[in-house]
This record gives C-alpha cells, sequence and structure tokens, in this order.
C-alpha cells in the first residue's frame, strides 16, 4: 500500500494506473472513490475522473496528525471489480 502526505489545506489530486495490471484490452468502465475514517473535517473526495487506463481522485481537508485510507474501486469492461488502497497521513508544512 502506498503512504502519501498531504496538507490539510492543500486541494491535490491522486491517480492510479490500472493498465499494467491487466492484460491488453481491459479498460476501466466504472470508478469509485472512498476515504476511511468518514469525519468531521477529515479526508474527502471532492472530485474524481476516469479514462480507459487511469482513475483520479481529488482530495482535500484531513485533521493533521490522522492517517487516512483511501479507496479506489473500479469495474472493467469484462465485468471484473478490483480496488486499490493508498494511506494518506495529513501534516501540516
Amino acid at each position: 500500500m502506498t503512504l502519501l502526505v498531504k496538507d490539510p489545506g492543500t486541494r491535490i489530486d491522486y491517480e492510479f494506473d490500472w493498465s499494467a495490471a491487466y492484460p491488453a484490452g481491459q479498460a476501466v468502465t466504472a470508478s469509485d472513490w472512498s476515504a476511511e475514517p468518514d469525519e468531521a473535517g477529515g479526508v474527502s473526495v471532492a472530485a474524481s475522473a476516469h479514462d480507459l487506463l487511469q482513475s483520479t481522485v481529488t482530495l482535500t481537508g484531513g485533521i493533521a496528525g490522522r492517517v487516512y485510507r483511501v479507496t479506489n474501486r473500479v469495474t472493467l469492461s469484462d465485468g471484473q471489480i478490483d480496488e486499490r488502497s493508498m494511506s494518506v497521513r495529513v501534516e501540516e508544512r
């Protein structure tokens, strides 16, 4: 699992590249992002997007000193469902 550091005042994009994980011809057809724990002032998903190979999320907020788990769940063109997570540590910079 990837560990990233984020300032609580920033609005920043992160991306997962799904193309290396699947054989040629597979495509991302749906993508959903979530952040846990879900709490007031915590890291939240402000926006998300995907193309056939990558999925991107824009994260905002977070409480300094906390660690959040951000998960991307995708559906592939053949109906398979997969997910990846990253840890986001929030620190004042």
